[in-house]
């Protein structure tokens, strides 16, 4: 049994990874996969805020931290490219091109800054809702008293690729939904409608989400998974 340890952003990556990604790679393979949420802050007495990226520094060291665990064969992130902090590596260099580019190239200076053969760093393109608008008609299953404003997210998103919907303030993927689905809560729905759609849909049209799963996939031992 291989064990892979995830950094995630927040308690919607938390979910998502303990309900929908490790049951997966379980049942596929026999990879244990475990989140663990980002420590943003201590106050006075002691207590730990959990959840959102402030800094790269505290990145850094929690992920230093994760390595330290010399049980795990892997440590790995899920974090968002939307909303990075300005001292991230990469981000003052960000080349042009397509966002698959782009994220490229920050995942490597990502890489190169911890300088560990265990670590795999991973950006979701742009964001985790991303992913929820792989297939947008899960949330009026979810969510069905906007079912009427669906062919208008819709119409909005057009053909693009979910990876592909943008960073812009009012039109990354989060901000979109809201626009239409005002009772949509991140962490409650968010794995709902990612379960829905199911991981095989999402890897069909999201290629970096899925070359980032090839990649885990790829320390299976499949002939034990079966």
């Amino acid at each position: 049994m291989r064990k892979v340890l995830v950094y995630v952003e927040g308690q919607t990556e938390e979910t998502f990874v303990r309900d929908v990604l490790a049951p997966y790679l379980w049942q596929k393979c026999r990879l244990q996969f475990v989140p663990t949420l980002a420590r943003t802050k201590r106050t006075k007495a002691g207590q730990t805020f959990k959840g959102g990226i402030v800094s790269y520094q505290k990145v850094r060291r929690d992920v230093l931290r994760l390595l330290n665990d010399s049980s795990a064969t892997l440590v790995t992130t899920m974090i968002d490219y939307y909303g990075l902090p300005d001292d991230f590596p990469g981000k003052r260099s960000l080349p042009p091109g397509t966002p698959y580019q782009r994220v490229r190239h920050l995942e490597e200076a990502f890489k190169n800054d911890i300088g560990h053969p265990r670590f795999l760093p991973f950006l979701v393109l742009h964001e985790f809702e991303a992913l929820v608008l792989t297939d947008p008609t899960h949330l009026a299953r979810i969510l069905p008293q906007y079912t009427a404003v669906l062919p208008r997210l819709q119409q909005e998103i057009g053909g693009l690729p979910p990876e592909e919907i943008n960073e812009g303030r009012d039109t990354h993927p989060a901000a979109r939904i809201q626009r239409y689905f005002p009772g949509y809560q991140k962490r409650l729905h968010g794995p709902l409608v990612i379960k829905q759609i199911g991981i095989q849909t999402i890897r069909s049209k999201c290629p970096h989400f899925n070359e980032w799963l090839n990649k885990i996939e790829s320390l299976c031992d499949f002939g034990k998974g079966e």
